[in-house]
């Protein structure tokens, strides 16, 4: 249930939506936030990124309760998260992707983990496809040079379930039991407002992908142990406001290649960067041999790998890729 009107009381749960040309699964996103959440209090802060899909005006329209911030500008989801942050209220902070649907009291049970589990102080939960299918990219194992590694030689992808060759993706565990990860990722994400101020929120400097990892990184040399819990799920349909194969990999990778600078020693950060560079050379590779016996089927993904390994000397700085 939201606080009602004229207390001044602060909200459980502060949740934080940052939307981009996403119209209707925001849409479905906020309704299934109210039909779902029935023991928690919380606000809405939502800002939209300049969408040119009349976002705002249905959102507005809809939900007038919400607060709703309009950018004239694109700001990307860390920096757009920590504006909407500044603004709320609540003694937790959750950020929520616009591509989600809350299910089975997917709020309730994650705020009930959270003081279950204090220990933590970040917090995430499972996240299916829209068919209900595991959608393993709720949380993550932090980079290191071996699975930079497996990831080059293409191990990690022929034995997806293996915890030693695919260990960034945590292969094999289905995500249903309680663990400690490294990072959750930023579509489920609950902390609380404090230790969110204490962190700074996210590093600016990552426009989209990466922030989270960065900031569980920093959190967890603070003290802190990020926390998944199976019972909390919803669904995330995955990259709904980035739609550009070539555009989203390049992204990805400054991110990667950001992370790699901020967070691992001089030794390991040069191993690391070729690592990375070479990554799109190998899948390039792979892809165009599978494009001559089925280009159909591989020739746009030869080209996308292709692309962004040429364009590797603009992403290996970190942001902003040109």
């Amino acid at each position: 249930m939201t606080e009602p009107a004229g207390t001044d009381a602060a909200p459980d749960v502060s949740i934080v939506i940052v939307s981009y040309n996403t119209r209707e699964l925001t849409l479905a996103c906020l309704e299934s936030v109210y039909r779902e959440t029935k023991r928690t209090s919380f606000e809405i802060v939502l800002l939209d990124n300049d969408s040119k899909d009349g976002s705002a005006a249905a959102i507005e329209t809809r939900f007038p309760e919400i607060r709703s911030i309009r950018m004239n500008a694109n700001l990307g989801f860390a920096k757009g998260c920590n504006v909407a942050a500044q603004v709320s209220t609540g003694r937790y902070v959750l950020l929520l992707n616009p591509d989600t649907v809350v299910l089975d009291g997917a709020i309730d049970r994650l705020v009930a983990f959270a003081a279950s589990a204090p220990e933590a102080r970040i917090w995430g939960g499972r996240t299916v496809f829209g068919d209900g299918t595991l959608n393993p990219t709720s949380c993550w194992h932090r980079m290191t040079v071996w699975n930079l590694f497996c990831r080059l030689t293409g191990l990690a992808s022929l034995f997806p379930d293996n915890p030693i060759l695919n260990t960034e993706a945590y292969g094999g565990w289905q995500r249903d039991t309680v663990r400690d990860v490294d990072i959750v990722t930023g579509c489920f994400l609950l902390i609380e407002r404090e230790d969110w101020q204490l962190l700074g929120g996210f590093d600016e400097r990552f426009f989209m992908y990466g922030e989270e990892a960065d900031l569980c990184l920093r959190a967890r040399r603070l003290g802190f142990r990020p926390q998944f819990t199976p019972d909390a799920t919803i669904i995330h349909y995955d990259g709904a406001s980035e739609t550009v194969r070539t555009s989203k990999m390049l992204r990805l990778m400054a991110a990667k290649a950001l992370l790699i600078r901020i967070h691992f020693n001089a030794a390991r950060r040069l191993v690391a960067l070729f690592l990375l560079a070479a990554w799109p050379a190998t899948r390039a590779a792979g892809y165009g041999l599978a494009a001559t016996f089925a280009p159909g089927r591989y020739h746009a993904s030869f080209q996308t790998w292709r692309e962004v390994f040429s364009a590797r000397r603009s992403w290996l700085h970190g942001y902003p890729p040109t």
